[in-house]
Parts: C-alpha cells; sequence; structure tokens
C-alpha cells in the first residue's frame, strides 16, 4: 500500500526483454535503498514492482506483458525519469490517500497553464475509468496523489503546486503525453456495494 506522496524520482538505466516481460533497471538515491532490501514492494511511476538485486544507488525489478501494456513503462525512454516511493508503514502519516499501485490505464494530458504559483493541468481519461473521477476526490497521477479541481465528462483538472512540479517527473510533462492512473479504490469499492453481487 502506498500513498502517493512522492519522495524520490528515479532513472530509467536499461531495459532487457524477456520473451515479452522486461526486466528495468532503475537508478535511485541512496537515500532511498537504505530502506529497500530485495523482494520489497515499489512504486515506479505508480506502478508497484518488486525489487531485485538491489544496489547502493540503483535496483531492477521484472514487468510483464499486462502491466507494460496498461501502463506508460514499455513506452518510457532509457535516461527517462520515474516517480519512486516505498511502501507506507502502518506507523506512517498518510499524507496522500491510499493507492495500491494497481494502474487502471492511462490518461493524456489535454492542457496546462499557469495558475497563480502553481499550474492546472487538465488531462481526458478512459471513459470507464471517467466515472470513478469526482470533483475533490483523489485520483493517482505517475504515482502522485492528486485532489481533483474539477470533472467534465471524461475530461478533469488537477493543479499541481511549485514543489510538486519540482520533486516529480509532472513538472517535465507535456500536452499529448501519458500518465498512468489510478483512480481511488474506495469508488471502485462503493460502485461494488451499490451494484450487489452479479452471480
Amino acid at each position: 500500500m502506498f500513498t502517493g506522496i512522492v519522495t524520490h524520482r528515479g532513472t530509467l538505466i536499461s531495459r532487457e526483454d524477456h520473451g515479452g516481460d522486461q526486466r528495468l533497471a532503475i537508478k535511485a538515491d541512496p537515500e532511498l535503498m537504505v530502506e529497500a532490501g530485495l523482494g520489497d514492494s515499489v512504486a515506479v511511476n505508480g506502478v508497484c514492482l518488486t525489487m531485485i538485486d538491489p544496489q547502493a544507488d540503483a535496483f531492477s525489478a521484472d514487468v510483464s506483458v499486462e502491466t507494460l501494456s496498461k501502463t506508460t513503462l514499455g513506452s518510457l525512454a532509457d535516461g527517462g525519469a520515474v516517480n519512486l516511493e516505498l511502501p507506507v508503514r502502518l506507523s506512517d502519516r498518510l499524507g496522500g490517500h491510499m493507492v495500491s499501485g494497481h494502474v487502471d490505464g492511462k490518461a493524456r494530458l489535454v492542457t496546462r497553464a499557469p495558475d497563480v504559483r502553481s499550474e492546472r493541468f487538465e488531462f481526458e481519461a478512459p471513459m470507464e475509468l471517467a466515472r470513478y473521477i469526482s470533483t475533490k476526490g483523489s485520483v493517482t497521477l505517475d504515482g502522485v496523489s492528486l485532489t481533483v479541481n474539477s470533472v467534465t465528462q471524461n475530461r478533469f483538472s488537477v493543479n499541481l503546486i511549485p514543489h510538486t512540479l519540482q520533486i516529480t517527473s509532472l513538472g517535465a510533462l507535456q500536452p499529448d503525453g501519458l500518465v498512468n492512473i489510478e483512480v481511488d479504490m474506495i469508488a471502485r469499492y462503493l460502485e461494488r456495494l451499490v451494484q450487489g453481487d452479479p452471480s
């Protein structure tokens, strides 16, 4: 379980193809790696992966065909920046919201524009995910927990403060760029409860 509060940025060093699956090698801050170990979960651009071959300043992770098809990890270029977060501890503050690291799909940046000291980003989400996005609700984009400002059909906007623009990879995102999106898991559970058991 994660919170969507990105603590570090990493860099994709290389990828190896293994019959469709891939192994990603990621350079990471030694400060993060001190707390990490073999088999630990780590959110990479919001995708929960299992850490293998941890080093002082890097780690690797295997990514399945399913994950490559549902997320942006398959199109990430060598040298590309990624947002990193280790799992939340039971003793930690829940600063963002409950994030599983199970990405639902991809959203596209439509526009970004200055909004006083922050920037307002408007995204377009797949219609099947848009129903889970609500004004003042939470959404996770590339592993970053954000509050939704407004929703119109399958478009929604969020504001990014200067700290988020500086610390995360979202600061470099340009229109038509894709991000991983995870909708609020509570919204999914509520829908299931309201619909009842189809069996």
